[in-house]
C-alpha cells in the first residue's frame, strides 16, 4: 500500500493546531515531516567530513527538541515551519563546530561544501564558523539578505518557499540572492577564512 505525502495544508492545520497548544497536532505532525527535516538536515550537512560526529538522524533530533523545548512558536504555515528548522539547525552546526574547535584548542574548524543546487560554487569549501562570522555581519547590513542566505542554504528552501517566507517577489529573492552570495565570498575572501 503506497503511503500518500501530506500537503502543505495539512501540515499548516496541524502547524496552526500545536500553535494553539494542541500537543496531540504536534504528535501527529512529526511523522508527516520527518522525513522533510531530514532533507533540511542532509542539505546542512552538504560538505561536511564524512566522519562529523554530528550525523543527519541526530541533527534532526536536536532541532526538534529545541523546537519543542522553546516558548511556543505562533507557527504561520509549512514554509515557517521549515524556515525555522533550517536556522536551528545552523545553530546546532555552528554551536557544534565552535565546540570542536574550542575542545581542539584552535585546531582546523569544520568546513562546508557549499552546494551547487543553490547557486554557489560547488567544490568550495569554507570554515563554517567563517560563514556564520560573515551571515553575522551581513544582517547588521541587511538583515533581509541574511534571512534570505538562511533560508535558501540552511532550510533548503526553494526560491518560491523563500520568496513566500519573505514576503517579496521571486525576481527580488534571485536578485537579492546574487547579492547576498557575493557579498559572503567577497567578506570571507578578504578575511581570508576560506578553508
Amino acid at each position: 500500500m503506497k503511503t500518500l505525502l501530506p500537503t502543505s495544508c495539512q501540515v499548516t492545520e496541524l502547524l496552526l493546531r500545536w500553535s494553539d497548544g494542541d500537543l496531540a497536532a504536534r504528535e501527529e505532525l512529526v511523522p508527516m515531516v520527518y522525513d522533510e527535516l531530514r532533507r533540511v538536515a542532509r542539505n546542512c550537512l552538504v560538505g561536511q567530513q564524512q566522519n562529523h560526529s554530528l550525523q543527519c538522524t541526530a541533527l534532526v533530533h536536536e532541532a526538534y527538541l529545541r523546537l519543542v523545548g522553546t516558548t511556543p512558536i505562533r507557527w504561520n504555515d509549512r514554509v515557517h515551519f521549515f524556515a525555522v528548522a533550517g536556522q536551528l539547525m545552523r545553530r546546532i552546526l555552528v554551536d557544534h563546530a565552535r565546540r570542536k574547535q574550542a575542545w581542539k584548542r584552535g585546531g582546523k574548524c569544520e568546513t562546508l561544501l557549499l552546494n551547487e543546487d543553490i547557486g554557489l560554487p560547488q567544490h568550495r569549501e569554507f570554515n563554517l564558523i567563517a560563514l556564520d562570522d560573515a551571515l553575522n555581519a551581513l544582517e547588521l547590513l541587511d538583515e533581509r539578505q541574511s534571512r534570505l542566505v538562511e533560508l535558501r542554504f540552511f532550510a533548503g528552501l526553494s526560491i518560491e518557499e523563500t520568496s513566500e517566507a519573505l514576503e517579496i517577489s521571486p525576481s527580488t529573492v534571485k536578485r537579492e540572492w546574487a547579492t547576498a552570495r557575493l557579498w559572503l565570498l567577497r567578506e570571507m575572501n578578504r578575511k581570508g577564512e576560506n578553508a
